[in-house]
């Protein structure tokens, strides 16, 4: 069996199983974060169809992070989920699936639904199967054991890596997807960082701007903000892919969970990044 290991478990998150849940649980109950740990919801509603969720270090965005995942928790389970996240090293295809085996971090392995992704690659025409892009990206790595500690091993991933961010393709890649997972009880996630390392005021104005276009489930104002106004987002392909997908999957509306910056973490507003928490919803 192929495991692909976790590259960034002991640094950008805790490296055990024990210490990894305790960080988890903190994240939940921190300031930031939703105050309370979540409960899933064996019968609920199933209504959250995409999520917008932070990839820094768990100390950094981790309470973010937790409010996207409190609200699937009270959602219920998916049993697919399809993960977008940005391709920070340049290595592989520019879009790149993996479409056998399992990711192996501090709470265990978690299956690759293999024929889902096989689905993507050829719905899509566009997305390759290359594990190279995989082997240091930490941007889907860091979703998955959230995803473990609501679901333990109850579901299945594909994981899609976006060196390529332009409108068009992301808007193939989402489309593809939506085809994949239709009939599905399925979920997609859009890994991203917001605004990096400006000051306060304008990171917060930035991505102001971008989620507004986020809110608004226009992946074309989405991509004109991102040009227009120099947003650094990092993963503004992979958050247009799932607004196309979710569409395409009965999603109506768009709630921010959470906004926040590296700054209100750790009190330096000086050179922030901005983290976000968004749902698409039935």
């Amino acid at each position: 069996m192929k495991v692909r290991h976790s590259a960034v478990a002991g640094s950008w998150y805790a490296g055990t199983r024990e210490a990894l849940k305790t960080q988890i649980e903190e994240c939940f109950t921190h300031k930031l974060g939703p105050r309370k740990l979540p409960k899933v919801a064996e019968k609920g509603p199933r209504k959250i169809i995409g999520l917008v969720c932070p990839h820094a270090g768990y100390m950094y965005s981790g309470p973010v992070a937790a409010h996207s995942y409190y609200s699937l928790a009270m959602d219920g389970k998916p049993d697919i989920v399809v993960l977008f996240g940005p391709n920070h090293y340049g290595l592989g295809s520019a879009l790149a699936t993996m479409n056998e085996g399992v990711w192996r971090t501090p709470f265990g392995d978690v299956e690759i639904d293999s024929e889902v992704a096989n689905e993507i690659v050829c719905e899509s025409r566009v997305v390759d199967v290359d594990d190279s892009a995989h082997v240091r990206e930490h941007s889907i790595e860091l979703q998955l054991p959230f995803l473990q500690y609501l679901f333990g091993s109850a579901f299945k991933f594909v994981p899609i890596s976006f060196l390529m961010q332009d409108l068009e393709t992301s808007l193939e890649v989402g489309r593809a997807v939506a085809k994949a997972l239709l009939d599905k009880n399925a979920l997609v996630i859009a890994s991203t960082d917001m605004t990096h390392y400006e000051p306060q005021e304008g990171a917060e104005r930035k991505d102001k701007i971008a989620i507004n276009a986020i809110l608004k489930m226009d992946e074309e104002q989405l991509y004109s903000a991102v040009e227009s106004y120099g947003i650094s987002m990092c993963g503004y392909g992979p958050v247009m892919a799932m607004i196309a997908a979710a569409k395409a999957l009965g999603a109506k509306n768009a709630q921010l969970l959470c906004y926040k910056t590296s700054g209100d973490v750790v009190g330096d507003y000086s050179a922030v990044v901005g983290y976000a928490s968004v749902a698409l919803m039935k």
